[in-house]
């Protein structure tokens, strides 16, 4: 078929990618420059997947599609010509000492979450039952009673040395990292064959045609993957999000941190050889001004209480974006025939994006 696709962020190289190996004739429109121009919010983000961690703020089907996504980008990242740095060493929440209600009311929420997938997940004789369970106890991080871990001081240590500052921690094995940016234009190389049009931009799709500046663009089926520039054919808002690379050398990180805090979420993201990624804002605007002083002291003073060896990082690049969001922060997938609109992963992007694509494609005519 002809393909159409509106957007060039994660999704559309996503889509991209997997259109053209099957074949398909793909154009890809975007407002962005080039490939290379970070406009998307998938350039932003710092890459974790974690379906378990994200169920505070996430459903069932997040969850699902994030499983499905962690069996999915190995397969995904080894088609590629350009490397990306992946790992699935499991993840870590944090908590100081004082914190201790504020951690305890997430992780009880984790738990009970996970219960009740978990019941739902299995058949009356115990055992795992239908196809997404298999694909959930494949990737381990199904089960209520083994996906968080409380582990002691000592055991923090043995897997993170460079963490001292927290007195309580959780392990979740099976959670991972990708990192974003080498991603992004792994995705855009690998794509061979697609046709990208940018600096175009979209300003409404419909079943079988784009609507660009210069006119109508007719297809045989086409892809809305545009975030923020949907509007107004969906209600999608953006929600300012910053964060922070600090450039670290000698430091030990390998896994995804998470500080819960009773006022503000901070991951601590690390990426080869000496990155760390701090973030994230998660604030009710759409404004794209540089990080806020405000965010700088809160973001980075939590780092550090984490991480006491990043007193000496140097900060390397801060960054603004917009995710994407739904009035219920949650995705939405709508086909018909002729036209699949995706959006709305909030801050759940790189977590299910693989699997949302998948389930798109499933419902593509052949």
């Amino acid at each position: 078929m002809k393909i159409g696709m509106a957007g060039a962020g994660l999704l559309g190289r996503l889509l991209a990618l997997q259109l053209a190996r099957a074949g398909h004739e793909v154009h890809v429109f975007d407002p962005a420059a080039d490939a290379q121009a970070r406009g998307a919010a998938g350039w932003t983000a710092a890459g974790m997947l974690s379906p378990v961690s994200e169920l505070e703020c996430a459903d069932a089907d997040v969850f699902a599609l994030g499983v499905r996504s962690l069996a999915l980008w190995p397969g995904i990242l080894a088609g590629l010509e350009v490397p990306v740095e992946f790992s699935r060493e499991g993840s870590l929440l944090v908590a100081h000492r004082g914190d201790e209600g504020a951690a305890r009311r997430v992780i009880g929420l984790l738990e009970e979450k996970m219960g009740a997938l978990d019941s739902r997940l299995r058949g009356n004789d115990g055992k795992r039952a239908g196809h997404d369970g298999d694909r959930a106890g494949n990737c381990g991080v199904a089960r209520a009673n083994d996906a968080i871990r409380r582990i002691e001081p000592e055991q923090l240590r043995e897997l993170e040395p460079s963490i001292r500052g927290p007195a309580h921690a959780w392990f979740i094995p099976g959670e991972g990292r990708i990192h974003t940016v080498q991603a992004m234009q792994a995705l855009a190389a690998g794509a061979r064959g697609v046709q990208w049009h940018w600096s175009r931009t979209i300003s409404a799709a419909h079943p079988g045609a784009l609507q660009a500046g210069d006119g109508t663009h007719a297809f045989d089926h086409v892809f809305d993957v545009r975030g923020t520039g949907a509007r107004p054919q969906l209600p999608v808002r953006g929600v300012r999000g910053e964060i922070f690379w600090l450039q670290a050398p000698g430091l030990e990180l390998k896994r995804p941190v998470r500080l819960l805090h009773p006022r503000h979420r901070v991951y601590l993201v690390p990426r080869a050889p000496d990155l760390v990624v701090v973030g994230a804002s998660e604030i009710e605007s759409e404004d794209r001004s540089p990080v806020s002083l405000r965010s700088t002291v809160e973001l980075l003073a939590a780092a550090h209480s984490v991480v006491p060896e990043l007193a000496e990082a140097r900060i390397v690049h801060s960054e603004t974006n917009l995710r994407p969001a739904l009035p219920d922060n949650l995705p939405v997938l709508q086909s018909q025939p002729g036209l699949t609109r995706i959006n709305g992963l909030f801050r759940h992007g790189w977590l299910i994006a693989p699997a949302l694509v998948e389930r798109a494609l499933q419902e593509l005519p052949p």
